[in-house]
């Protein structure tokens, strides 16, 4: 799956002629669909460098937008942006998946892009998407099914138990 939409973002970038000097970030929901979190919408969110930025601002003057300072262009089926809540491309650059001709952000920084969001609705059901996905894939499976059996206990007692005096035993 993860190679169709590399694919696609390929295609996208070929067919509207976008070249950068540096390898675009993919955020937002492609970046959730490539984790195999949800589908993503119709539109591509790419982070890309200030210079890269600069330049396209320059061709694309009437396609550019700012939220809140941060400034984007919007070309075709892409949202391009040289920030999201003013975190630029050498942040979310960190530890981001290098493929083929672009990054993919880090699931990291994927979390910290929505926690900077969650007042919009949307982006809180993202939140939940992430938290169960790191649920899944992350959590201690041993230790879960310790906790599960005393799963009575914590619902009696708020979810804290002290001195190993369960209730359920």
């Amino acid at each position: 799956m993860s190679n169709l939409l590399i694919e696609k973002v390929k295609t996208r970038l070929n067919e509207n002629n976008l070249v950068f000097s540096k390898k675009p970030i993919v955020i937002g929901g492609m970046a959730m669909e490539y984790y195999g979190m949800r589908k993503s919408g119709a539109d591509i969110d790419l982070v890309i460098s200030n210079e890269d930025y600069i330049t396209l601002a320059k061709q694309y003057p009437d396609n550019r937008k700012d939220i809140y300072g941060d400034l984007g262009l919007v070309i075709g089926e892409f949202e391009i942006w040289r920030s999201i809540a003013l975190l630029d491309y050498n942040f979310l650059r960190k530890d981001a998946i290098d493929e083929e001709n672009v990054y993919i952000v880090s699931l990291d920084r994927l979390l910290l892009m929505r926690v900077c969001a969650m007042e919009v609705t949307k982006y809180r059901m993202d939140l939940e998407i992430m938290k169960e996905y790191y649920y899944k894939h992350f959590r201690n499976q041993n230790f879960l099914q310790e906790a599960n059996l005393h799963s009575m206990s914590y619902d009696k007692k708020g979810g804290i138990v002290f001195g190993g005096k369960y209730e359920d035993e």
